[in-house]
């Protein structure tokens, strides 16, 4: 029997889990440890709420968790409640799918200005992961920056455009909508350092931005370069071009007050403001000849209560595991870390790639570790795990656990909605037993 300890219930620690069971058989017991109560990672609480197909997603990893040879143990703080080397000692293999949840410092002045946030944190708010509940974004003001040219940047602009209409059907949790709805930002501004051929935007997620109630995406036409220059990017890029085309070339609508500015060449420098976020200093760029972007001296204000830094994504460090500072995740060979210690997704190769992306990499993670193993196995694995948490009180949410807690939250869904998710840790535990 091979015992394997995936630390992390995301995408990656799922395809892992599911990339054993292909490898091994019934001769493998993998448990999928995670700090939240609540599976699914980033498919929960980092997926936009109005995106309910990629959720869908979901159902698979559920086929896999309510096999028996894989369990979910929920509420469990790898570091805290039990060591990586306490599991390494309990477990054949230990593989880190821990994801890339910090936000990359945005490193300028006033960085650290209240109304200034992550985009792990505001994502997190809007979506009702615990850690995120009192964030209480900066919605008082007229504008808002967001700064970032990729699907996490249109995924925060295009929540911050919707009228509360447009989330029917979704799962934003209640708090996020009640405060949305009484916003006052009417004009959101997308920072780019580069230009629209640099763009990290996907044609879907550009696409919905043109079929908003209220609001109406802004592109500079002086901003694109000519047509015939787009023919070396690969097809999926220029179908992006040709949304940023069709925002450029469309008269500005007098139904839809609200604005989604694109202003590519252009590097946030400051955040100023009396105590607070008031205006972004952005200084205009120029790309050299390697498509390096460069700061012209050109400079000039945008009004911004509310600055989303959405400029990537680092894996946390675990103290004793080889860590790449740079590239912001663990420091491994093609997944390998240490003998018998393993990262997989984000935490192996850095936040890059798709959701399905994670599939492949947890099939050929779970390849090196089944060359590595030796034959046979003396590692106490699920019954060891079991006794050292006991010891410590710690109070495990099983793959059943979880099951109630999502009816529970579907019975309390507003109408429309999916769900009503809890948002603490408190009412999580609590639904277990209605």
């Amino acid at each position: 029997m091979r015992h394997i300890a995936v630390i992390g219930s995301g995408p990656a620690g799922y395809y892992t889990a599911e990339a054993c069971q292909k490898e091994f058989g019934d001769a493998v017991r993998v448990d999928i440890l995670d700090k939240l109560p609540v599976p699914y990672g980033l498919i929960r609480t980092g997926v936009a709420p109005d995106h309910q197909s990629i959720k869908g997603v979901s159902r698979r990893y559920e086929t896999t968790a309510l096999t028996d040879n894989v369990r979910f143990v929920g509420n469990v703080s790898v570091g805290k409640d039990v060591s990586v080397d306490e599991l390494r000692g309990l477990y054949d293999a230990v593989v880190l799918a821990t994801g890339a949840p910090l936000d990359r410092p945005l490193e300028i002045p006033g960085a650290d200005l209240p109304g200034v946030v992550g985009s792990a944190a505001f994502v997190g708010w809007y979506n009702g992961h615990p850690d995120f509940t009192g964030l209480a974004p900066a919605l008082g003001g007229t504008g808002a920056v967001v700064i970032g040219n990729g699907n996490v940047a249109i995924d925060v602009a295009r929540i911050l455009a919707k009228t509360p209409a447009e989330f029917e059907g979704t799962d934003i949790v209640g708090y996020a909508l009640s405060e949305l709805a009484e916003s006052k930002v009417d004009t959101v501004t997308l920072l780019g350092r580069r230009g629209p051929h640099q763009v990290a935007m996907t044609a879907k997620e550009l696409s919905e931005l043109g079929h908003l109630a209220r609001a109406q995406p802004i592109v500079d036409i002086a901003d694109l370069p000519p047509v015939e220059t787009d023919a070396p990017l690969d097809i999926s890029h220029r179908k992006a071009l040709s949304h940023l085309r069709e925002f450029a070339a469309a008269p500005r609508a007098s139904d839809k007050p609200f604005r989604i500015v694109f202003d590519f060449f252009a590097m946030p420098i400051a955040i100023e403001g009396d105590g607070r976020a008031e205006r972004v200093i952005v200084e205009r760029t120029a790309l050299d000849e390697t498509g390096h972007a460069a700061g012209t001296g050109e400079t000039y204000a945008i009004p911004a209560s509310l600055v989303v830094s959405c400029i990537g994504y680092r894996t946390p460090p675990i103290e004793g595991i080889p860590y790449d500072e740079a590239a912001g995740r663990f420091a491994n060979d093609e997944g390998r870390i240490l003998p018998g210690l393993y990262a997989v997704g984000w935490a192996r190769r850095g936040p890059t790639g798709t959701i399905g992306t994670n599939r492949p990499d947890g099939f050929s993670v779970v390849e090196k570790i089944a060359s590595d193993l030796r034959d046979g196995s003396d590692k106490a694995g699920r019954p060891g795990l079991d006794s050292l948490l006991a010891s410590r009180g710690v109070e495990v949410v099983t793959f059943r656990d979880w099951q109630k807690i999502e009816a529970a939250e579907n019975a309390a869904a507003r109408s429309g909605a999916p769900r009503e998710k809890f948002t603490s840790i408190e009412a999580l535990l609590a639904a277990r037993e209605s």
